[in-house]
């Protein structure tokens, strides 16, 4: 085990027995995401008209080449029941994370395709979005969050990123029972992960399709921080 690793669980285990003597209080999760260097997502508040419109010229020129039949999947990979507020504070950059490593995912495969010129600048922004957002992640979710690393697709890349253990990040994360996030959350990512189970079209359609609910709904609730009711 890592030197520092080694040091954290000591740490780990000493707060652990003062706990049991009645000489700390045992943390409770945190309901909102603490002030940290790094994480600045207010600005996403809001994009600029020209960064929307360049995602309405993407969906529209993919709408034009769609065809109903090629959105044939077995689960619908973003309700219009969910919704963010119903997450805790701290649990939506989680889920917003996973969603759009998704997002990148399939765009970035769409890349080379006919819709590669009108995705180009979605694909800035959305990276852009999500270099920001893995910040507040890292320092904001508690340390159970483990890695969505089991999504894969043969038509698809695997993820370009993985939600990251925070104590030890150099060593690979085996999430328990106990580990695991639960409630809405925990479905919302078996959600995602079950895309690995859908074919390309269908994922295609629908990441395209969720595009600007993306931009204008979950990311403005993140943005907004405990605003967002």
């Amino acid at each position: 085990m890592a030197p520092g690793c080694t040091l954290v669980l000591v740490l780990m285990l000493t707060t652990v027995a003062l706990s049991r003597t009645g000489a700390v209080p045992v943390p409770s999760a945190p309901r909102a995401l603490p002030p940290a260097r790094g994480c600045h997502m207010a600005q996403f508040k809001s994009l600029s008209p020209q960064e929307l419109q360049a995602f309405k010229t993407a969906r529209d020129a993919f709408e034009d080449s769609f065809l109903p039949k090629d959105w044939d999947c077995s689960t619908h990979l973003f309700p219009r029941t969910r919704d963010l507020k119903h997450l805790q504070v701290w649990e939506r950059p989680v889920a917003l994370e996973a969603e759009l490593a998704l997002t990148l995912t399939v765009l970035e495969a769409m890349a080379n395709s006919s819709l590669g010129h009108s995705l180009e600048q979605p694909l800035l922004t959305l990276q852009n979005i999500h270099s920001k957002l893995q910040a507040c992640v890292s320092v904001g979710a508690p340390g159970w969050v483990w890695a969505l690393t089991a999504w894969t697709s043969p038509s698809v890349p695997a993820l370009p990123h993985s939600l990251t253990p925070l104590l030890c990040p150099q060593v690979p994360a085996q999430p328990t029972a106990s580990s695991r996030p639960r409630g809405r959350l925990h479905h919302w990512l078996h959600r995602l992960q079950e895309a690995r189970k859908e074919s390309q079209d269908c994922l295609e359609a629908s990441v395209m399709f969720n595009l600007l609910r993306l931009l204008t709904r979950d990311l403005k609730c993140v943005a907004s921080g405990d605003q967002c009711v």
